[in-house]
């Protein structure tokens, strides 16, 4: 008998399944990218039945690949792309649209609106939110506003909204449960994370009917159980919800008051645990809500960057520059001199600490002879910068200097990126043995959940395998490149 976790990592551009043992150790894993559905400029979508599909298939894939049998599966842990928005029928589950993606930009004219009416503080006293068409609240707006009949079901009680992981968890359970956890609500724009309940003036003022949303519960809890599903017997037990982000924050352990970590995936996201204390960024960030040592709640400075990773997917897939991301570390490496190029990859707009919805983005410092291997570089160095700005308006919001970085996600492989990090920073930067931690924090808080893992402390000492790379770089050599990027940045920014 092998029992064990299955972990599902619902991400921006695939989706994961993982079959994880009683050391949190992958015995299995298997994946598959879906579409990315691109209507007009600046929007993003995907559509949730293939989302689905795809979740269920992998995880019948995945306990095929461990040599397991399904039948052994203790419970699911499921970690999302939070804000990503799916509005469907309460009755036949069907989406009434295609998912709206975090990165989409169709709602800044809206948000634009709000901020005219002069509702930021409203908004950011209530959720720790900006108000920026990042977040879900606005895109339910929008689908109920330009979906033929969308708003008269709706407020006739008979359409639901959700994030990624409250439309799994609804076709996990075979239509049964519909409910959500504090980290995904807290990226709604509607959730109130001071009482920790959804704000009906906020809902008032989006014009969203609370008839809609979710229950919310603690990211460990017992959820539901599976059913009717053709990978999974019936009655195995959904015992987490999570947001990526915070998952990733619980799976580098970062349980205490103090600790940050940093995930380089399609976008970058540093999350600082703040334990009890609700505090409002004066620096750009955002506040949130985190997964403290026990899987209870507590809340987080969050960074956000846009596009982190998704700009080396762009250089693959639009400008076919090379065939593998993997590739980028040698062709970084591979330049022998230092250039004047800069890329702000502003691609959805510019994110924490900026929040310019209408920035796009711009290579500066091209000549006749700029070429390929160079952008590439460039866009390299952007993902390290753009976190550098992330870490000085933490380190502003809470008067303490990080002693090092906690890194994790695909890109962390890239010894370039992260030997540029630590030297852009002048700290340390640690990567542990697994980078995958956004789903291993989910799987953490189901099995802490079902007693499959003991406790935290258990789970910490099952975690001491780390590679670090430490500063290298000359401060003057430093200092020019933030002034670059510094310069380069304030180029690009919208002019309101």
């Amino acid at each position: 008998m092998k029992e064990f976790i299955i972990g599902i990592d619902a991400g921006t551009t695939g989706i994961r399944a993982y079959c994880f043992d009683k050391k949190g150790k992958v015995i299995s894993m298997a994946y598959e990218e879906f579409r990315q559905i691109f209507p007009k400029p600046g929007w993003v979508e995907h559509d949730p039945m293939e989302i689905w599909e795809k979740t269920e298939k992998l995880i019948g894939q995945a306990i095929r690949k461990g040599k397991l049998k399904a039948k052994e599966a203790v419970a699911i842990g499921i970690t999302n792309q939070r804000e990503t928005t799916v509005v469907f029928d309460k009755k036949s589950g069907k989406p009434v649209y295609n998912a709206i993606v975090w990165q989409c930009r169709r709602t800044s004219g809206f948000c634009n609106e709000l901020k005219s009416k002069n509702l930021d503080q409203e908004f950011q006293s209530k959720t720790g939110l900006v108000i920026d068409a990042y977040f879900s609240g606005t895109k339910i707006s929008w689908i109920l506003d330009n979906v033929k009949g969308a708003r008269q079901k709706a407020e006739n009680g008979n359409l639901i909204f959700g994030t990624i992981d409250t439309w799994l968890l609804y076709k996990l359970t075979g239509g049964q449960v519909h409910a959500t956890d504090h980290t995904n609500a807290s990226r709604t724009l509607i959730y109130n994370i001071g009482e920790k309940k959804w704000d009906e003036d906020l809902c008032k003022i989006l014009n969203i009917p609370m008839s809609m949303l979710p229950e919310v519960h603690t990211p460990r809890y017992k959820f539901g159980s599976s059913k009717g599903l053709k990978t999974l017997p019936d009655g195995v037990p959904i015992t987490s919800l999570v947001g990526d982000q915070q998952g990733a924050l619980f799976g580098q352990l970062c349980t205490e008051v103090g600790e940050a970590k940093n995930t380089y995936g399609t976008g970058c996201f540093l999350l600082f645990n703040m334990g009890d204390e609700f505090k409002i960024s004066k620096h750009g960030l955002v506040t949130t809500l985190a997964c403290g040592p026990d899987g209870n709640t507590v809340y987080a400075l969050e960074g956000s960057i846009f596009i982190a990773g998704a700009v080396i997917q762009w250089l693959r897939d639009n400008m076919k520059f090379f065939k593998d991301a993997k590739s980028t570390q040698k062709i970084a490496e591979s330049l022998k001199e230092d250039d004047e190029i800069v890329f702000v990859p502003a691609f959805a707009g510019l994110g924490a600490p900026h929040w310019d919805m209408d920035a796009r983005g711009a290579i500066y410092g091209i000549s006749r002879d700029t070429t390929p291997e160079q952008i590439t570089r460039a866009a390299l160095k952007a993902i390290a910068l753009q976190s550098y700005e992330l870490v000085k308006a933490m380190e502003q919001d809470t008067g303490k200097e990080l002693k090092h970085l906690k890194v994790d996600g695909g890109a962390t492989f890239n010894d370039y990126l992260m030997q540029f990090q630590a030297d852009i920073l002048g700290k340390k930067v640690i990567r542990p043995e697994n980078v995958d931690t956004t789903v291993l924090g989910a799987a953490y808080l189901a099995g802490l959940e079902t007693g499959f893992f003991a406790s935290v402390e258990e789970l910490k000492k099952l975690n001491k395998k780390f590679a670090e790379y430490k500063p290298k770089m000359k401060p003057q050599i430093r200092d020019k490149e933030i002034e670059k990027w510094n310069q380069a940045v304030e180029r690009t920014k919208s002019k309101k």
